[in-house]
């Protein structure tokens, strides 16, 4: 009799702490769930640095975790879209600048000379400044169609095993005219050795013209150097130039987009030529370094795996 009343108390006891702990429980998952929705209320209202905090050992810690992981993926495609609506923003700004103001001057040039206001010489140096003004126009705008292209969704590259030293020289032969023609002097080195590398080839030429049209464009040389070399499995792309090189403080900067080393603004430039080298470059599973000098010129090293 005892001990049936011993069992009873026991069942009891159990009962009651049973019902108790699962009070706590209860308690404590309406809490969690109360946390939940003011963490998704917080996200919703553009705060995605909410964490909803939960043990291990906890009945609704997976729920938690999945919910702080969709958290995270949230704050990271808001964080880019933030970036890249204030890329577009500071393009728009330099848009207004770097088009309306050529553009202006174009016609105040082309105006001059069909109106009579300049004649004779002047008004075929008139015209000349208007066609240099107007390629000029032409590659800011091709560049920046360029990093449009880069920069969207349907961008695919083709990657393909190619010879990059036959296919460099078949790019440099387009620029010794214009070496020549803007009197630079001009130095190739590419050995008569293969070079098999993981490029696209559109990619490549863009990377290499950019390269080219910024020593020719910004640096004031008359001297530069391209020269093609093995080292350590790699293929290693030297172009270099006697140019007024880069300050110090700009170099860090220079593949950062719209970063210009002119802080006036009076120089031709998109700020995003360097920068659509460098995502071109790493696109490639290649790397790409800068030094320079101030006065005595810049050195830019690409370096691009080879293929055995």
């Amino acid at each position: 009799m005892i001990f049936m009343e011993l069992v009873a108390m026991v069942s009891v006891i159990i009962a009651i702490i049973s019902v108790f702990t699962s009070c706590l429980i209860v308690r404590r998952v309406k809490k969690q769930i109360s946390e939940m929705s003011d963490a998704l209320a917080d996200v919703k209202d553009g705060n995605g640095n909410r964490r909803i905090l939960s043990a291990s050992n906890e009945l609704i810690a997976p729920l938690t975790y999945e919910i702080n992981d969709i958290i995270v993926s949230y704050e990271n495609r808001l964080s880019a879209f933030r970036q890249t609506d204030e890329t577009n923003r500071q393009l728009m700004t330099s848009l207004s600048h770097d088009v309306r103001t050529p553009l202006t001057t174009l016609i105040g040039y082309l105006d001059a000379a069909h109106k009579g206001i300049v004649t004779g010489k002047d008004r075929d140096d008139y015209i000349e400044t208007a066609r240099r003004k107007a390629h000029d126009l032409k590659e800011y705008i091709d560049v920046l169609f360029d990093w449009f292209k880069f920069n969207s969704d349907e961008f695919a590259m083709e990657i393909n095993t190619i010879e990059a030293g036959e296919l460099t020289r078949d790019i440099l032969i387009d620029w010794i005219p214009i070496f020549e023609d803007k009197q630079i002097e001009y130095h190739i080195d590419i050995p008569e050795q293969p070079f098999r590398v993981k490029l696209d080839t559109d990619g490549y030429m863009r990377i290499l013209n950019n390269l080219i049209q910024n020593v020719i464009a910004h640096s004031r040389a008359d001297k530069i150097k391209i020269s093609l070399s093995k080292q350590s499995g790699n293929m290693k792309i030297l172009l270099a130039d006697n140019g007024t090189g880069i300050e110090k403080e700009d170099l860090k900067h220079i593949f950062e987009r719209l970063y210009k080393c002119d802080k006036g603004r009076s120089e031709k430039g998109s700020g995003l030529g360097l920068s659509i080298v460098h995502q071109l470059v790493e696109k490639m599973n290649g790397t790409i370094m800068a030094e320079s000098v101030p006065g005595n010129g810049t050195t830019f090293t690409l370096i691009f795996p080879l293929v055995d």
